[in-house]
């Protein structure tokens, strides 16, 4: 019931939401729960290692954002039919090494991914929350 609250293709603040909740939800909606913690990350290639650690990205990613949507989006695509995503980005950094602007085009990313799934009718709802 909690993702019916929520908009299919969204990136939005957790808010009010917990990750157990969000886990659970998706876990029972046979969606893809994706985890990063970034509490530790304090730069752009801080953040990209986290997300390609917490999401377990092929060895192979490129560590950019570029990458980041394709691992996102193409990649998962080509493994086959897909019930959808609940992506929880835990404490972005707010740091001198990752502003407001690194912040915004990381988040832009997932607003992309959002809408290549929302072109496919497959929901990705995206949460994020700073540190």
């Amino acid at each position: 019931m909690l993702l019916q609250t929520v908009r299919p293709n969204i990136v939005q603040a957790i808010r009010a939401f917990r990750v157990e909740d969000l886990q659970e939800a998706a876990l029972a909606n046979g969606q893809h729960f994706l985890y990063a913690s970034l509490a530790q990350a304090d730069s752009k290639q801080d953040v990209l290692d986290a997300l390609a650690e917490g999401f377990m990205f092929p060895t192979h990613f490129g560590k950019n954002l570029d990458a980041l949507y394709d691992c996102m989006t193409d990649l998962v695509h080509k493994s086959g039919p897909q019930k959808g995503f609940v992506v929880v980005l835990d404490q972005i950094p707010d740091s001198p090494r990752f502003d407001r602007e690194a912040r915004e085009q990381l988040l832009d990313a997932f607003r992309d991914a959002a809408d290549y799934w929302g072109d496919r009718k497959i929901p990705f709802r995206c949460f994020y929350s700073f540190r």
